[in-house]
């Protein structure tokens, strides 16, 4: 039971990466309900200062587009750019983590935003990719932010 609970109380506290919606635009005319988009959503990596994130992806509208019951499309693309005159870092980074994920139907299937280090050559990574609970899709962007000089990289010792 002890258990259970620092679970509960740790998802509750754990850091959540909320997308500003940038802006849409319509790709297809449904009748009822939402026309079908392409959303524009912005977030900040939440271990790296000065570092934001662009996202696009497909949303379906219609009437279960609308009322939360359709599940998207696996098409999305992802830019990561740095936003400020530094980067800095709030803790040791691991060499793979998700920074961003979003439900893209009702159950089961999400978007995820991977960040990757890549030491040698001094860049951040980022991959976005869909996947289900059986299968995924193949469907996948990347984009990556090079580090500038005199910034100190700490990797998370794995």
């Amino acid at each position: 039971m002890r258990r259970v609970i620092v679970l509960v109380l740790s998802l509750l506290m754990a850091e959540t990466v909320m997308a500003e919606t940038i802006g849409s635009v319509d790709t297809t005319f449904r009748v009822l309900g939402s026309n079908d988009k392409i959303v524009v959503e912005a977030f900040d990596d939440p271990r790296v200062n000065g570092v934001s994130c662009y996202l696009s992806r497909a949303k379906t509208g219609g009437v279960t587009g609308s009322i939360g019951l359709a599940e998207d499309k696996s098409d999305s693309s992802v830019a990561c750019r740095q936003v400020s005159t530094t980067i800095s870092f709030k803790s040791s980074l691991p060499r793979q983590e998700e920074v961003f994920s979003e439900r893209a139907s009702i159950l089961f299937k999400r978007i995820h935003v991977v960040r990757m280090v890549d030491v040698g050559r001094r860049m951040l990574v980022y991959l976005v990719y869909s996947d289900k609970l059986i299968d995924g899709s193949p469907k996948n962007s990347i984009t990556a932010v090079a580090l500038p000089t005199g910034v100190e990289l700490s990797i998370k010792k794995e």
